[in-house]
């Protein structure tokens, strides 16, 4: 932990692009002030966001929600939180269940700010009726899934603006520390360059990931609801997850500028069914049979749920490819899974996360540029790198490939990444302003992945036998 809060504040400015100034007056007049209202907890995520307090924010959480079990999962994770040994939270909840919950939330306004993280198709008009209301907004992406959700975002900014609220989705992924790392030896053009063109086979910049249906949260296997696998719910994977993925190919690429829709030129896209047979679905949902509203997506017997995608286009002229897939279950000892690749005019930064790497996260530096490119690689780490990341090394592992090892401090994992984009978030709450390319970028990346899924939808060899 010797450099935690060191990492807190750098990763704060890498994430943002731009360099955020403390306000001492001004955290000190709003602490405890924010007042955090959780409205249908449908996913892990809600409770993720109160695995740690902050200074500045009230102890008790207002949950608005129907009775059931995703709300007594919520409640079931915050007592988790509060009863650990180490490092307990003190959150007292206040529970308000009825069929009207946003409507209840609306009239009593007990907060100031409301954190959403459920069921996607709905997310869109809690939003837009939180913003109308003059609350602020937090909310676990994606905040839309179809084209409908996505005309209803931009008239959400609209609002947001005119009533002086923000909205935020929470992006975890910025924080992971080796795509920082990524992101800091791109911003370096002694060693990257800068981004080539690329091509649609070999993209400048590439992001795929791999996920899994059951898996463990704070420590317990998680229990996912049934319309989770509802893509008239959850919506495609392509509109889910890459969310996160499209989100890097801005933050990563193009820091600190706005990104329009109008720099975006979608090429291709296909998405294509995770099948799960009756047993596995059980075994994540704890449901003995497919529901009414999967009966769609059964096909033999077994569920065909399209939760993998991928798509290629055009960002500012250069040439980016995203994909995501699902898979039931990990292999034992692994996870979820990161590849990236970013391509530059002296060097390519991979992430890669195989059986080499011990299926964690390892940055690798490639480069054909000889002795002179190794001698200023040594030098910006012992100088900007270390600045930055302190006790970060890069080993040559062969001609021309060096691998970058970055201190365990700053592996914090998934589930604090959401302390920390809360953090970046207050900040944003104190000055009462996001960064000034924050909201066109989140409306161009929500453009971009109903963009694709659009495209998608409209391939042919698109069906559930595929």
């Amino acid at each position: 932990m010797k450099y935690i809060c060191n990492f807190l504040m750098i990763s704060l400015c890498l994430s943002c692009g731009e360099k955020q100034e403390k306000k001492p007056d001004a955290m000190e007049k709003t602490k405890e002030t924010v007042k955090l209202m959780t409205l249908d907890p449908g996913h892990f995520h809600a409770a993720l966001v109160h695995k740690t307090m902050y200074p500045q924010v009230d102890s008790t959480i207002y949950l608005y929600a129907p009775k059931g079990s995703e709300a007594l999962d919520f409640l079931n994770k915050i007592e988790s939180y509060n009863s650990r040994v180490e490092s307990p939270t003190q959150w007292n909840i206040e529970k308000n269940f009825s069929d009207d919950f946003l409507g209840d939330m609306i009239t009593d306004k007990p907060g100031n700010v409301m954190v959403v993280a459920g069921k996607n198709s709905k997310k869109i008009d809690y939003i837009l009726a939180a913003v109308e209301a003059g609350l602020n907004v937090y909310a676990d992406k994606p905040l839309v899934i179809n084209r409908q959700g996505f005309e209803k975002l931009k008239l959400a900014f609209e609002i947001a603006e005119k009533n002086g609220v923000l909205i935020y989705d929470i992006m975890t992924e910025r924080f992971e520390s080796t795509t920082m790392m990524q992101k800091l030896f791109a911003s370096l053009p002694s060693v990257f360059g800068e981004l080539v063109d690329g091509t649609l086979e070999e993209p400048a910049i590439s992001k795929e990931s791999v996920h899994h249906f059951f898996k463990y949260v704070s420590g317990s296997p998680l229990v996912r609801p049934a319309w989770f696998f509802d893509v008239n719910e959850e919506g495609d994977g392509i509109v889910d997850v890459t969310t996160h993925l499209v989100d890097m190919v801005q933050w990563g690429a193009f820091p600190g500028q706005i990104i329009d829709t109008t720099d975006i030129q979608m090429l291709n896209a296909k998405r294509w069914p995770t099948v799960l047979s009756l047993e596995e679905f059980t075994k994540v949902t704890k449901h003995v049979s497919f529901p009414d509203y999967l009966q769609k997506d059964v096909v033999d017997g077994k569920l065909h749920t399209f939760s993998n995608g991928e798509m290629s286009y055009k960002i500012k002229g250069k040439h980016a490819s995203v994909s995501v897939a699902w898979n039931y279950k990990a292999p034992e000892g692994t996870g979820d899974t990161h590849y990236s690749v970013m391509r530059g005019t002296k060097c390519d930064l991979l992430i890669k996360q195989g059986n080499e790497e011990n299926f964690k996260p390892i940055l690798y530096i490639e480069s054909d540029l000889g002795s002179d490119f190794e001698n200023v690689l040594n030098l910006v780490v012992k100088n900007e790198v270390a600045n930055n990341f302190p006790g970060t090394t890069v080993d040559k592992i062969s001609d021309g490939r060096w691998r970058v090892t970055i201190p365990d401090e700053f592996k914090i994992g998934h589930e604090a990444h959401f302390t920390q984009v809360t953090e970046n978030y207050l900040t944003y709450l104190v000055s009462g302003k996001l960064p000034v390319w924050e909201v066109p970028n989140m409306i161009t990346k929500y453009y971009i992945t109903i963009a694709a899924y659009e495209m998608a939808l409209a391939n042919k060899s698109n069906t559930l036998n595929e």
